[in-house]
């Protein structure tokens, strides 16, 4: 932490570049943040870093090199990691696209959702099934 307060101690100018976009400029911002929370707002920018970046903020908040973080704080770091992950878990962009393209299925549901959702990609679309009848109206100008 002493000389360069701009510069987090540990962290590589890609790792370094990854944390300005997400707000973590400095050791007291880490610090302000956390180092897992700041480690799932990479995450969720959509880069992917590896859990060598976890364990240099945390070096650095320890102002040690990232190799001399315990192995015992290094679990309990991946442990705070797996249970915030859970609690709201992160999808890559590809998995929101799927689920998407698959249609969002609800809390128990049996699969009977994505063969009503596929069938409405070819419904008439001049028919209005829930009963609101102003697309009639709108359409017939372009009849």
């Amino acid at each position: 932490m002493a000389g360069n307060d701009n510069k987090i101690r540990n962290v590589g100018p890609k790792s370094a570049a990854w944390l300005r976009q997400v707000g973590v400029r400095t050791t007291d911002d880490l610090a302000r943040v956390g180092v897992v929370e700041a480690f799932l707002k990479v995450k969720r920018a959509g880069f992917r870093p590896s859990l060598n970046l976890l364990y240099s903020m945390a070096g650095a908040l320890a102002d040690c090199h990232w190799n001399d973080v315990p192995e015992a704080q290094r679990k309990e770091l991946v442990a705070a990691l797996e249970a915030a992950e859970s609690a709201n878990p992160i999808r890559s962009r590809w998995e929101r696209q799927k689920a998407a393209s698959d249609g969002a299925p609800s809390a128990g549901d049996d699969g009977s959702g994505d063969a009503a959702q596929a069938a409405s990609l070819f419904d008439d679309p001049d028919r209005a099934e829930d009963g609101a009848g102003g697309d009639e109206r709108s359409l017939s100008r372009f009849d």
